[in-house]
């Protein structure tokens, strides 16, 4: 499957309203909050497989912002969010910028999608300058409730998920990059439903406040295994 406008309506953004103050909204108002406190605003950042162009949007005013996706359709849309952010065809394994040209560079739930991870996470080494932030996701394999959801755990849903790998793994490759994990976190439950026979709204509460908290107060403090994907803040160098 190609990332284009039918994946976007599918999948992922498939019951996205991307109202302000949606679960969409408030996950990326969270990673923009996680670029302002580790990275350093007023610098160059760049976001890998920006879709479209929600979370740069948030983040073109502090700083200067690249947005890279391999889909052209897709740039065209987030054009249209972040017109104040260039906006650059490229895939994450090659990426055509110089060595150490940004400070902060997130890949949001983009490695799990590509069929050489390490060859991506090389690319933003290269590219991430000394003492500078790298912050990425992927789904969560040790999610504690993983094992509650089984073959309709979150992370199987997507078929172009072709790269899940165990927290240790990702962790492995971004070490043997150059990058030093600071901080290694989760998102919380917000998959529901996990239980049969239980109302999904209730469920979304109860197991989703967790989740919820961390993603308003902007604070990371969930523990690895307490959601379904895992975060990562890693310095260069």
């Amino acid at each position: 499957m190609s990332f284009d406008e039918k994946y976007f309506s599918t999948h992922t953004y498939k019951d996205v309203s991307f109202a302000r103050y949606s679960q969409y909204w408030w996950s990326n108002r969270f990673y923009a909050i996680l670029a302002r406190r580790y990275g350093k605003s007023g610098k160059r950042l760049l976001e890998i497989g920006s879709g479209l162009g929600h979370l740069i949007g948030q983040l073109e005013g502090t700083f200067q912002a690249v947005a890279s996706d391999v889909n052209q359709w897709a740039l065209q849309q987030s054009h249209q969010v972040a017109c104040q952010a260039a906006h650059i065809a490229s895939s994450a394994g090659e990426l055509p910028f110089t060595n150490g040209a940004f400070d902060v560079v997130i890949a949001k739930h983009v490695v799990e999608h590509l069929p050489h991870p390490e060859k991506a996470i090389a690319e933003m080494a290269r590219v991430t300058a000394h003492g500078g932030t790298l912050v990425l996701s992927t789904p969560n394999l040790a999610s504690l409730l993983k094992p509650w959801k089984g073959e309709r755990w979150i992370g199987y849903q997507d078929p172009t998920h072709i790269s899940l790998k165990a927290p240790q793994e990702w962790l492995e490759l971004l070490r043997l990059a150059g990058f030093t994990p600071r901080k290694v976190f989760s998102d919380g439950f917000w998959d529901a439903p996990y239980i049969r026979f239980f109302p999904k709204s209730l469920q979304k509460v109860f197991f989703g406040a967790p989740g919820g908290l961390q993603a308003i107060s902007g604070f990371p403090f969930l523990p690895l295994k307490w959601g379904e994907s895992m975060i990562v803040i890693a310095r260069k160098g």
